[in-house]
């Protein structure tokens, strides 16, 4: 029978932070959850349209009225420390009072303000749970959860409330983003 391995030889396994921004794993996503490294395959092209199209919508409403920073798909957040855990959305919102906290170098140890994550055909419902989660327990105030192949998403608060948007309906930046509306007909939209 092998050995457990003890608890300090389990910490001594974990990767932090620093030891991420480090790591070279050519055409690979990856990120940090509690210190374990999670590796994935970049995600399909069509998932890149959708995050274009949704980088594209968020980013141009923020802009024109000056209400912070967007970032694209797999720009990493320090939401977690001891051990550490670096989250990657899909795209993700920081109001212009706190964008001052995102160093030139490193990961941001920050939470946005709102981040949206879009299913892959391969994403397990648990992994995306633990995910969502996450965010919601480092203090993001909004998450939009995307489902390509249902046409629908899903709007996840702080407070514990889900929404169900279908294919007709809008993502709203509610007290996030005051005004903004994505239409996820018009996300979908291929060209």
């Amino acid at each position: 029978m092998k050995d457990m391995a003890s608890p300090a030889e389990q910490l001594r396994d974990l990767m932090t932070a620093d030891e991420l921004l480090r790591l070279h794993l050519p055409n690979k996503s990856t990120e940090l959850v509690r210190g374990r490294l999670i590796v994935r395959e970049p995600p399909s092209t069509y998932h890149g349209i959708l995050q274009s199209n949704l980088n594209a919508m968020v980013a141009t409403f923020v802009r024109a009225n000056r209400l912070g920073v967007v970032m694209g798909q797999d720009t990493g957040f320090h939401i977690e420390s001891n051990p550490d855990t670096v989250r990657a959305p899909d795209l993700a919102f920081v109001t212009r009072e706190r964008a001052s906290q995102i160093g030139r170098r490193g990961y941001a140890f920050l939470a946005p303000d709102l981040v949206a994550e879009i299913l892959s055909p391969g994403d397990r419902p648990g992994e995306v749970l633990a995910k969502i989660a996450d965010w919601l327990d480092s203090g993001v105030r909004l998450v939009w959860v995307i489902d390509p192949d249902r046409r629908e998403a899903r709007v996840h608060r702080l407070d514990g409330s889900i929404t169900l948007i279908d294919a007709s309906g809008s993502l709203d930046g509610e007290d996030v983003i005051p005004g903004l509306a994505c239409a996820l007909a018009e996300l979908f939209e291929e060209r």
